[in-house]
């Protein structure tokens, strides 16, 4: 078993590889995907995942944007940073580091689950001033259950042992397994789809960046900060989404009332690899409306 992703390898028959390009700056040497043309638009993927996660819905997306979209430090084929810059305001700066190399401005930018979080520290931090702030069940405060506190610690102690990662890829290689954690994200994706994530969550390393992630990972600060978010903010929610469930968005909305709630009622957590052509035409008439 490999310990992380191999482009040389892994990255043969990767979705939309002939859009990748490898970019070194901030300590990091970052995979990132750029294709078609228009305003530039950022998609920023979630916890576990890559660019993958965009294979259907990217290419759709560039018919009328530059999309622009890079693998999070430590997932895909993006290098590990020490695990301390994997927090919420680790991977912004991070990020931040990117944005500069590539002298990109999004004037669009959309984020999964945590990179929803990502992207709108970035927005209230300064270092991203969009048109638009798309959220696709974006993790945005504490969840229930998982609130910082309680989970941290839990987590933390996941990662102290360098056994785990291992013993979590090993486990996610075997399909009836995977088949069961990919039941709590309420989306049900095809064949391609399915054994992409297997193939992520089968490295170590991998899994070690998603376990650390998640035992650095804070937002209440950003659950404090979010009522003077600048910048106009759309929340798109799963109706079957397990993970972040749509009373999650509703609580951003309290927040930040000028959001706009936007319900998909009949898909998941993975409501952009489900339904793709979906998911395209409603960023793109929310961009339409956005630009007016």
């Amino acid at each position: 078993m490999a310990a992380a992703m191999e482009w040389r390898t892994d990255g043969l028959d990767w979705p939309n590889r002939d859009a990748s390009r490898f970019v070194e700056t901030g300590g990091l040497r970052w995979h990132v995907q750029r294709l078609g043309r228009g305003d530039p638009m950022l998609l920023i993927h979630g916890t576990g995942a890559s660019t993958h996660s965009w294979r259907d819905l990217a290419p759709l997306l560039a018919r009328g944007f530059e999309v622009i979209a890079p693998d999070l430090p430590g997932h895909g084929f993006t290098a590990s940073p020490d695990p301390e810059r994997l927090s919420l305001t680790g991977m912004a700066a991070a990020l931040t580091h990117l944005l500069d190399a590539l002298a990109l401005r999004p004037r669009w930018v959309v984020g999964h689950s945590a990179g929803a979080a990502v992207l709108a520290q970035l927005c209230l931090d300064g270092a991203l001033t969009p048109r638009l702030l798309i959220s696709l069940n974006g993790a945005l405060l504490p969840l229930g259950g998982l609130r910082h506190p309680v989970f941290a610690p839990v987590a933390r102690l996941l990662v102290s042992n360098p056994l785990m990662p291992r013993l979590f890829a090993w486990q996610a290689s075997h399909p009836v397994f995977f088949a069961r954690m990919l039941e709590q994200t309420g989306s049900h994706l095809d064949a391609r789809g399915i054994d992409l994530y297997r193939r992520l969550a089968s490295r170590p390393a991998h899994i070690g960046a998603a376990l650390d992630m998640m035992a650095r990972w804070d937002v209440r600060p950003l659950e404090r900060d979010l009522p003077r978010l600048a910048v106009p903010l759309v929340l798109i929610s799963g109706g079957r989404d397990r993970m972040i469930p749509p009373s999650h968005a509703e609580g951003v909305h309290r927040l930040v009332p000028s959001a706009r709630l936007v319900t998909l009622p009949d898909v998941g957590h993975l409501a952009h690899e489900e339904r793709p052509e979906e998911v395209a035409a409603l960023i793109g008439s929310l961009c339409t409306e956005g630009a007016r």
